[in-house]
Order: C-alpha cells, then structure tokens, then sequence
C-alpha cells in the first residue's frame, strides 16, 4: 500500500468526482490537504454492505479521489458510491460487496498546496449461501425501516457552513507566559475546530489546550509560550455544511534575563554642616531595572518632601539631595532596590553639625595670614582639639598687643 500512495501522489489523475474547482489561483493563506481521520482495514462476509471513510481538510477545499489496488475508480463506475460532506468526511460505499471487492483502498487528496493520501484493506470471506444472504437481507430490512421514518418526519433538517463571528489579528506575546487565542464561530450543526501552526496540526498536549466556554468562545491556549510557538497560525471550522477559517501572526517576544539587584556603589556615612546641601549617592544595577525606596529612620521618604528630591538615572546611579540641610535631618538613611528577581538595601549615617564649627577654621586662616602662629600660642592635639568662639579670639589676641 506504501508503494501504491507514493506512486499516486507522483503521478497524473483523472478529474475528480466532485463539485470542488480549482481553477484560479488562490489568494491568501493556503494548507495543503491533511487527514483528521484515515481509512480503516475492513474483515467482511461477501454480501455485506461495506463504507471506507475518512476525514481531510485543506485550504482551498481538496479534491478527492479513490482507488483500488492503484486504479482509480471513476463516475461511470455504479458498483461504488461516491459520499463527500462540508465538513470533511469523504467516503467510498459498497452496497453489496463481492471476492472481486477484496483489496487495496486508496484516497487521494489534493490542493494546489500538495497531495496527501492513506489507504485501508478489505479482506472478503466466503462461505454458506445461507451465511452470505441472511446479513444482506438483514441489511435490507434495516434500510427500508430507516427510509419509512425519514419518509414519515414532518420536518427537514437544515444545515449552516460555519462563519467566524470573533478571531484575532496578528499578535506579539512574551516568551515564558500564557498565550491565549480566542475566537467564536456559529454553524449548524456545530462546526469541529482544528488548529494548525504553519500548516501543521497542533494536538493537545502538555503545552496546548483547546477549551470552549459556555458562551461559545473556542481558545488555543499555549502555557508555557516558547521561541519556537511564533509563525502562523490557522483556524479551520468544519461541518457539514462546509468549512471556514481564519489566519494570524504569532511573534514571540524574547524572554527577558532576570538578575537581582546589587550596589556596585552604596552609600556612604557622612557629616555636613547645617544649611550646607547635601547628596546621599549610590549605584544599583539589575534586569529589570529595579524600583527604588528611599527611608529615614525606618520612615519612607515620600517624592514630595519639602527640601528633599530624590533621582534617578538609566544608568543605574541614585541620590538623594537635601537642600539646605537642617538639625532633624540627621539619621540613618536607607534605599532599596527591588525587582522581579529581588531585592537589596544598603544604609549610611547623615551627622548635621553646628553652624559655629566653621568659625574656628576660618580665624585660623585669618590670623595665619596677618603672621600669627596661632597653633605654637594654643597648642592643640589631632584627638582634643580646642574650638574658639570668635569673641575669646579677639580678646585675647588685644591683651597680647597691650
């Protein structure tokens, strides 16, 4: 049988049975023929009515065509009947079967995409006359009670070829998260939904589910989304009545590196003069860019502070600017850096001194540069320095003119 398809889909073919036409060229979205359902192998009595079928879609619709032991079975053939629904399912019927039925089954299907085929076996057994007439009559019974209650129903039933009435466009999602497409299609009877990534089948598995919800949306969800989820995505729906389909562009945007958080600067203690400005600094790096908190004294520090404002650059570099510093800003500051990956704190000591220390090195200067020695006239040390209000300085210094 390997052989007989690999040979049919070489080579030339009559015209086929049916109505489908492929005379232009198709426009958009094209998928070669694929089978939802192959022929079976088949064990019968001789006499027995017998159907091979199976189920292929396509975009444009495939055409069909049958085959025995690799000989095409045409229209002006009656021994075979010829079935062909909207929704797919082609099928070959024997009425009454023979020993000539014995054989190999072949369908052939095709699209300007490609050609696609699969084959099933029907073994015929002989046997008592009384054997092979008794399931043909039995047969016979069984269809004439099935057309006296088609004959005797008031009502016809009625058929509609499914029509999407929501599907999504082109779409760009994140690797690693869900993916979720939605679409919503009416159809009598209730069209079957296949779902396809450039042009291959996707079956349910770890990665892919296909739910529907009371209200009638139909969703493909993918969870994890991966790298190789991105292409195109077909959606094809099938009943009866015929079939319809919609198309998208998936791109998946990739992955982010996540990295925590850390101080490749971190703040430093310092001491300030009271009024003087000051910049509490540092340098954080992480991916994402983290946020950052700014606290005092375990307090946050709000962005609208008076006299305080707090920055922020792409570089990673953050401060905090004081201006003009005053007693109660002394404490212990501490900024946070936070991200998806985690988060990192480092803290330092703000000391605010007193105006009137500056006094002292200012004098110095002064009297250095009259000529004076201050340091031999009051000598200090490095550990217990002497600090000099500016009305003792200048009283001293009359008493050693006098």
């Amino acid at each position: 049988m390997s052989e007989i398809e690999f040979r049919l889909e070489r080579t030339p073919v009559e015209e086929s049975d049916d109505e489908v036409q492929h005379d232009e060229i198709p426009t958009g979205k094209c998928i070669a023929p694929m089978f939802g359902k192959k022929l079976k192998n088949f064990r019968a009595m001789e006499g027995v009515p017998i159907t091979f079928s199976c189920k292929v879609v396509g975009i444009p619709v495939p055409k069909v065509y049958w085959f025995k032991d690799g000989k095409q079975i045409l229209r002006k053939n009656y021994h075979y009947k010829k079935i062909r629904e909207g929704d797919g399912t082609c099928a070959l019927h024997i009425e009454v079967t023979n020993n000539d039925d014995d054989g190999n089954y072949t369908v052939l299907a095709a699209n300007p995409q490609g050609r696609i085929s699969c084959s099933g076996h029907l073994i015929i057994q002989t046997g008592p006359l009384r054997n092979r007439m008794t399931p043909m009559i039995h047969s016979q019974r069984v269809r004439a009670r099935i057309q006296e209650v088609e004959e005797g129903e008031p009502t016809q039933e009625r058929f509609f070829q499914p029509h999407f009435l929501q599907a999504p466009g082109d779409m760009v999602a994140h690797e690693g998260r869900v993916c979720r497409l939605d679409c919503k299609v009416s159809g009598l009877p209730n069209p079957e939904l296949m779902w396809l990534i450039n042009g291959r089948p996707i079956y349910p598995n770890f990665y892919h589910r296909m739910l529907v919800r009371e209200n009638g949306i139909h969703s493909l969800v993918i969870d994890p989304l991966k790298q190789d989820d991105a292409g195109t995505y077909t959606c094809i729906a099938s009943n009866k009545a015929g079939q319809s389909s919609f198309g998208l562009e998936l791109r998946v945007v990739e992955k982010e590196m996540k990295q925590v958080p850390q101080f490749v600067e971190k703040l430093q203690n310092t001491g300030i003069a009271e009024g003087t400005p000051v910049r509490l600094e540092c340098r954080v790096l992480g991916m994402p860019p983290p946020v950052i908190y700014w606290k005092k004294d375990n307090d946050t520090i709000p962005h609208t502070k008076a006299r305080v404002s707090l920055h922020q650059d792409a570089t990673g570099y953050v401060f905090l600017l004081i201006q003009p510093t005053r007693k109660e800003d002394a404490g212990w500051y501490t900024v946070s850096a936070k991200n998806e990956a985690g988060i990192v704190s480092c803290t330092a000591r703000l000391d605010i001194y007193a105006q009137w220390h500056q006094h002292v090195p200012l004098r110095y200067a002064t009297l250095t540069g009259q000529g004076l020695d201050i340091k031999s006239a009051f000598p200090t040390t490095d550990n217990s320095p002497i600090l000099f209000s500016s009305s003792s300085t200048e009283a001293q210094l009359e008493s050693d003119e006098l």
